[in-house]
């Protein structure tokens, strides 16, 4: 068996033509998804990129692994104790690791391991090939080590490759001369004139406003990608910076088809294309940033070209990204690690037959802390931790309705909010009962610790960038003084005192 993974950072599927979207933005993904299997309704487990990878090749999630955040303890895997053998349970357990021992030869190109200091994701490969720049790897250094790597390896029986392409990830870098391929095209319908006056007035990073996380501020490196959502200009720069990334990978996904097909092997290969998150484009009010348990972030991309599988087939049943692992293994006639999260859809990939969940829960704990129940049509979101969005504590959506996620109806559908909480509470008694040793939440530990990483005053990009105070003197001074106002209601404690 071949099997090649393409994991294309912060992709949403909102924003692919296979998908719906309005714009041209994929055409090798499309035909992909014509010849296979496309999911609609996939979500990672854990948000963003360091407790998504984490998740996807442990087969587990993030409150079992302990890594829900990008800083502090909770950016690291729980300490197995005692119990631990000589090689640790994501050497034994994960899905690289039985793929190992199932006889195939694994390989990766990717730099997230060094990015994050995460073993955890390169544990089981045999080849690593680190792209070497951390995350601002272009495609243009990416596809040759590809291509290379097919050219020695392709034609071989029994492998799986692990491709990581970076350019659709914040801030967009398609090469300048690739062009404007979508000049002429409409913005989303969506995205009117009252959306984005309203969406000026939120705060929080990388809200209309505040581009660069906590402030405006561009860089002449990334001239697809602007600081400040001041008008309609500037919103077509930013989505025409992340569609046409977008098209700029999906151009380097087509020369690694071509070369397939060339070695005679594209036909027997199980081609599989997805993303660690998603990337919000407006909803929530967010911009060019993966910092919610919400749809924007968390639903993700998932089209399985698989020989021998179903043809031209959308499945609209709820799965995590870490249910890829028991569905392999299920494919390959061989069982799941008993301590996986996952469960196998592969009675979809062979027949189309519904294999989907009844509910999910999304967990993001480093921009904010928030836990989301995914069921039905309906996101409902709890926030432990707003990331200073000022989002309130309980938010619910109906995606069929309004899938940008801008109304919130949770006072008018509180049946729905009570149901949603039951589940959650459901999901959480049963994770704690479970865990081994420690009973530990991982999500409190950030708290415990300053908050999500990226929006702590002590630790994490908040403070790097000046700070609490700094940040709500920008509010006042951008026409946010009422949401400066709220947040030093909400986060008295972060406030400066005078001696």
């Amino acid at each position: 068996m071949r099997i090649l993974y393409l994991d294309l950072d912060a992709l949403t599927p909102s924003h692919l033509s296979c998908y719906g979207y309005h714009r041209q933005t994929s055409p090798t993904i499309d035909r992909l998804a014509a010849e296979g299997l496309r999911c609609t309704n996939t979500y990672c487990s854990d948000a963003p990129c360091l407790p998504s990878r984490t998740a996807f090749y442990s087969g587990r999630l993030g409150i079992q692994t302990g890594v829900v955040g990008h800083g502090g303890t909770a950016a690291q895997p729980k300490i197995e104790g005692p119990t631990r053998g000589f090689n640790d349970m994501f050497q034994q357990q994960g899905l690289a690791g039985r793929l190992q021992k199932a006889g195939l030869h694994t390989a990766m190109i990717s730099p997230f391991g060094q990015r994050h200091a995460a073993w955890q994701f390169y544990a089981g490969f045999h080849e690593i090939h680190n792209t070497g720049k951390g995350g601002m790897d272009a495609a243009e250094e990416v596809t040759p080590t590809v291509i290379d790597w097919l050219d020695h390896h392709a034609a071989d029986d029994n492998w799986y490759l692990h491709v990581n392409y970076w350019d659709i990830h914040t801030p967009y870098r398609a090469p300048a001369d690739y062009g404007e391929p979508f000049a002429n095209d409409p913005l989303p319908d969506w995205l009117d004139d009252d959306t984005l006056a309203r969406h000026q007035k939120k705060t929080g990073p990388h809200s209309a406003l505040d581009i660069g996380m906590w402030h405006g501020n561009e860089s002449p490196n990334h001239p697809r990608h602007p600081g400040s959502l001041t008008d309609r200009t500037q919103l077509r720069r930013m989505i025409d910076g992340y569609d046409t990334a977008i098209r700029y990978v999906d151009d380097q996904i087509h020369l690694i088809i071509n070369r397939l097909k060339a070695m005679g092997v594209y036909d027997d290969t199980a081609i599989v294309i997805s993303a660690d998150h998603g990337e919000n484009q407006g909803e929530l009010g967010i911009y060019g940033e993966h910092a919610t348990a919400d749809q924007g972030t968390c639903n993700i991309p998932f089209i399985l070209r698989y020989p021998g599988g179903v043809k031209g087939h959308v499945d609209h049943g709820l799965h995590y990204h870490l249910d890829w692992a028991p569905t392999l293994l299920d494919l390959m006639g061989l069982e799941p690690s008993p301590i996986w999260d996952g469960q196998s859809f592969a009675d979809t990939v062979r027949s189309g037959q519904d294999a989907g969940r009844d509910d999910l829960v999304i967990s993001q704990c480093c921009h904010v802390c928030q836990r989301s129940l995914r069921f039905d049509r309906w996101l409902y979101i709890r926030t432990y931790h707003c990331g200073m969005h000022l989002f309130p504590k309980e938010m619910l959506f109906d995606l069929d309705a309004d899938p940008h996620e801008q109304h919130d109806v949770a006072a008018a559908h509180p049946d729905v909010c009570r149901e949603a909480a039951a589940r959650y509470l459901a999901w959480h008694d049963q994770q704690m009962a479970k865990m081994p040793q420690d009973k530990v939440d991982p999500m409190w530990t950030v708290i415990r610790e300053g908050g999500p990483f990226h929006a702590n005053a002590d630790t994490g990009s908040l403070h790097h960038s000046g700070g609490f105070e700094k940040y709500l003197d920008r509010l006042e001074q951008t026409g946010r003084a009422d949401g400066a106002a709220q947040l030093r209601d909400r986060y008295p404690e972060l406030l400066e005192t005078t001696p």
